[in-house]
C-alpha cells in the first residue's frame, strides 16, 4: 500500500554516540516511498543516569511521528511517577499524552510548523497571533496551557505514528510500544522480542476493537489501518464513553521491564520496514557477523537498509521507510540484587529470567509473536484483555503501572 518512487532514494541519516555505559547508531533511509514519514530520538543523558531511545513510524503523514520525536521523551520526564523512580508509568503516561497535547488550537500549530510548507507559515502565523508564549515551543517548562484560536476545538490529527520506546536507565531496560515497530535483545546471541507487534488479528486486540464499536476488515481495523493501537489516528477515538485505553485504536503501550545481565550484547529498535524482512533472529545474527569487522554502529545500520531496500516494487516487502537504531552495551552489568538475595525473594512474583523464555523466532511468525519471559515486566495493557491474550505471547506479565483500568 501507498505511492511508490520510480527509483528510491537511497541516501540516509546516520548517526552515532555513547556515553560511560553503552554506544549507540542509527540509520533511516526513505527508499521506495514517495516521502519519508519515520522520524526517531536518541538521548545517550536523558538525565545522569537514563538514555533514551525511540522509534517512530508514521503513517498517512509525517507530523504524528515528528512529535513524538520531539516532545515524547520530555514528557517522561515531566511526570511525577519518574521522579518516584516509576519509569513504566511515566512512559505510559507519556504516551497518552501525545494525543492529549495534539488536540486544540496548540497542537493543530505545532502539528502545522512540524508538517508540509504550504502549512508551515500558517501555523509559524497563527502562534504568533495566539499563543501566549510568543510561540515558544522548546520551553522545557511549558505546561501546554489553553491557547484561544480558530482551532481550539481541533480534535486531533487523522493520521498517526506507532512508537517503540527503550529507556536505559542504571541496570534496567524500559521498553513501550505501541504499534507494530519492534524492540529486540540480543542474550548470548539469542533474539528476544521486548515488544509485541500491535495487529488487530491479536486476540486482546480484536475484543477491545469489536467492544468499542469497530470492525475487522482484511486484517485492517475498520478496514483502513492495519494497527490496533498508535499516537494519533483520532477518528478511531471518538467514542465520549469510553476512557483512553478502551477505544477503537488506542495509544496505550506495552510496558516491559528487564534486568540486563553479563550475557546481554545489544538492543535493536526498528520499524516494521526492517521486519517485514528480516525476523528478530536474522537481524541479530546479522549484527552479530557485522561486529566482527565493523566498529562504527551507524555504519553497521546502514548495511541492514542496504540489506533490506527491494530491487523493485513489485514484491511490496522491501519498499517501506527504514528506521533502525542498534544499542550496544559497553561493559558487563551486573546484577543489581546479589545472587544470595535473589534466591530468597521467592515472594517476589515478577522474578523470571529471559533465558526461560521461547526464542524470539522459534515456532512461530516474526510478524505476530512476542517471546520474552522478562524478568521484570508491568504491562499497561488492561488486565482481563491481557488475560485473554494469554496465547498469543510469552509476556509475563505479573504488575502494571500505576493509574491503570482493569475493568
Amino acid at each position: 500500500m501507498g505511492v511508490y518512487l520510480s527509483t528510491p532514494k537511497t541516501d540516509k541519516f546516520s548517526e552515532d554516540g555513547e556515553n560511560d555505559t553503552l554506544r549507540y547508531g542509527l540509520s533511516s533511509m526513505q527508499g521506495w516511498r514517495a516521502s519519508m514519514e519515520d522520524a526517531h530520538a536518541a538521548l545517550t543523558d536523558l538525565d545522569e543516569c537514563t538514555s533514551f531511545f525511540g522509534v517512530y513510524d508514521g503513517h498517512g503523514g509525517k507530523v504524528v511521528a515528528k512529535f513524538c520525536a520531539k516532545y515524547l521523551h520530555q514528557q517522561v520526564l515531566k511526570h511525577e511517577a519518574y521522579a518516584a523512580g516509576d519509569v513504566g508509568t511515566s512512559v505510559q503516561k507519556a504516551f497518552f499524552r501525545m494525543d492529549e497535547m495534539m488536540r486544540g488550537q496548540r497542537g493543530w500549530r505545532e502539528l502545522s510548523v512540524l508538517g508540509d510548507k504550504m502549512n508551515k507559515f500558517t501555523g509559524m502565523l497563527e502562534g504568533l497571533i495566539w499563543s501566549p508564549k510568543g510561540g515558544n515551543s522548546n520551553d522545557k517548562d511549558d505546561d501546554w496551557a489553553f491557547e484561544e484560536g480558530p482551532h481550539s476545538d481541533f480534535t486531533g490529527p487523522t493520521s498517526g505514528s506507532t512508537a517503540c520506546v527503550a529507556i536505559v536507565r542504571n541496570n534496567e531496560v524500559c521498553v513501550a510500544n505501541a504499534g507494530d515497530s519492534r524492540c529486540v535483545i540480543s542474550r548470548k546471541g539469542q533474539a528476544y522480542n521486548l515488544s509485541r507487534d500491535h495487529k488487530p488479528e491479536l486476540e486482546v486486540e480484536r475484543e477491545r476493537i469489536l467492544k468499542a464499536g469497530g470492525f475487522i476488515h482484511a486484517g485492517r481495523v475498520n478496514g483502513s489501518l492495519n494497527l490496533a493501537r498508535a499516537i494519533g489516528d483520532m477518528e478511531f477515538k471518538q467514542n465520549k464513553f469510553l476512557p483512553a485505553e478502551r477505544q477503537i485504536v488506542t495509544a496505550n503501550p506495552d510496558i516491559n521491564i528487564i534486568e540486563l545481565c553479563d550475557d546481554d550484547d545489544f538492543i535493536v529498535l526498528a520499524c516494521d520496514g526492517i521486519w517485514d524482512c528480516m525476523t528478530s533472529q536474522q537481524l541479530v545474527d546479522f549484527i552479530h557477523e557485522q561486529l566482527q569487522s565493523e566498529s562504527k554502529l551507524s555504519t553497521i545500520c546502514e548495511r541492514v537498509l542496504n540489506r533490506c531496500l527491494a530491487p523493485s516494487t513489485a514484491g511490496g516487502e522491501g519498499c517501506d521507510n527504514m528506521t533502525m537504531i542498534l544499542v550496544q552495551f559497553k561493559k558487563p552489568i551486573k546484577s543489581a540484587v546479589p545472587a544470595d538475595e535473589e534466591a530468597s525473594a521467592s515472594y517476589e512474583s515478577d522474578v523470571s529470567p529471559i533465558k526461560s523464555a521461547t526464542p524470539a523466532d522459534e515456532g512461530a511468525s516474526a510478524s505476530n509473536k512476542t517471546d520474552v519471559s522478562p524478568i521484570k515486566s508491568a504491562s499497561a495493557a488492561p488486565a482481563d484483555d491481557e488475560a485473554s491474550a494469554s496465547n498469543q505471547s510469552d509476556i509475563v506479565s505479573s504488575s502494571s503501572p500505576k493509574g491503570d483500568s482493569s475493568n
